[in-house]
């Protein structure tokens, strides 16, 4: 008899964090590794934030809260909806838990029914069919080709849907492929959904503040306020306020949904971090200069990072208009052989190669349910990306 229960062999551990854990042992062993494979900023946690995070030490604020978050941080967040989205949240609609992956947890475990289908295009996030999976229900992966800068069109979400269809999951923007949505882009997708009213929407804005060139994400219930009813704006300080050990995730949603995570969580975490929400806090209701400062930062490394993958033989790479990851075509390197003799047969090969060889660690297209491509993290050191990018070069070069 099987120590582990069935639904665990449903899923597969995270891959990003998978290949994340085999860069540091290598690291460990001494060898020069560059890991551009997992989505952390390089950047330390500000300064106004690691103070609010003592003094919330300092004064004792070391107990229980409630489960949802405390009512500051739940307010500061209805606080950074409205200012940010042009979104109105009580903070009864609002729940805290211990990162954005946690709310995502919460939310399709606590709504979803053996056989009910969530709409997710791809590429997606290593995490999100998995999570559905573990739920009992069924993702449903819409592809999105490069042609259209892997954005989802319309028409193909229409397709998707069907009566047993509970769920419509978008990331915006997206993670693993920098493609976003302006206000204009989400109107028909809007429309679709409003012809379908038994379709819920999970919209994942994590990444909203890291935008390029002027480019500004939209948001479902800013573009469509009649859905707001059956929507969870899902959002965190991980990305923008360099906080990702910090663990804070936070969601609006309709106060029955809000309540049934609610539930949920009270009977796995219980509240998230007392003093990561004081911090969390101060984050999003004190000076935002910093998020500008590194989001300028990061839009200075994509632009080196597309150049520089662009020169490299074999790869094709598009310009992202937001998050930090760049996603470049591979499919000039597949059915080569790598200078150290190895068969490049599809993109696993590749990024398994291309870590053993030059030391560079990147994630697989696969993992993201969209082979053919690697995705590349930009939030590391210029320097640091500069070298990647040089040894990434060589080695499409020596493949033959």
């Amino acid at each position: 008899m099987s120590l582990t229960a069935e639904r665990l062999d449903r899923i597969q551990p995270s891959l990003t964090i998978a290949i994340s854990t085999v860069a540091r042992r290598m690291i460990a062993e001494g060898k020069n590794v560059i890991s551009l494979s997992q989505g952390e900023p390089d950047f330390d946690t500000p300064r106004n934030i690691k103070d609010a995070a003592i003094r919330a030490l300092e004064n004792g604020e070391t107990k229980y809260t409630d489960v949802s978050g405390t009512q500051t941080l739940r307010k500061a967040v209805a606080e950074k909806f409205r200012r940010d989205s042009g979104i109105d949240y009580k903070p009864e609609e609002i729940i805290v838990s211990t990162g954005a992956k946690q709310v995502l947890f919460n939310c399709m475990v606590a709504t979803l029914n053996p056989g009910d289908e969530v709409v997710i295009p791809s590429p997606c996030w290593v995490s999100y069919p998995d999570i559905v999976t573990l739920a009992d229900g069924k993702p449903v992966l819409v592809p999105c080709g490069q042609n259209n800068g892997f954005r989802l069109r319309a028409e193909d979400l229409e397709a998707a849907i069907t009566p047993k269809t509970r769920w419509f999951m978008l990331n915006n923007p997206c993670n693993p492929t920098g493609a976003a949505y302006s206000a204009d882009d989400l109107k028909p997708i809007c429309e679709v959904l409003m012809r379908h009213p038994h379709v819920w929407v999970l919209t994942d804005d994590i990444y909203d503040k890291l935008a390029y060139n002027g480019f500004k994400p939209g948001t479902i219930v800013a573009v469509e306020p009649r859905l707001k009813d059956r929507t969870l704006t899902v959002h965190g300080v991980s990305k923008s306020y360099a906080m990702t050990g910090w663990r804070i995730g936070f969601a609006g949603g309709p106060v029955a949904l809000i309540k049934a995570m609610d539930k949920l969580q009270s009977q796995s975490t219980s509240n998230p971090n007392s003093i990561a929400q004081a911090a969390a806090a101060e984050a999003l209701l004190g000076p935002q200069d910093t998020v500008e400062a590194m989001r300028a930062v990061f839009e200075q490394r994509r632009d080196m990072v597309v150049e520089m993958l662009n020169r490299a033989p074999g790869m094709q790479c598009g310009t992202p208009d937001g998050a930090f990851y760049v996603y470049p075509s591979i499919h000039g390197c597949i059915g080569k052989t790598s200078k150290g003799g190895v068969a490049i047969k599809d993109d696993e090969a590749f990024a398994l190669t291309l870590l053993a060889e030059e030391g560079v660690a990147t994630v697989h297209g696969a993992a993201f349910c969209y082979p053919g491509y690697i995705r590349i993290s930009y939030a590391n050191a210029t320097e640091e990306l500069k070298e990647a990018c040089i040894r990434i070069q060589r080695f499409c070069q020596g493949l033959h």
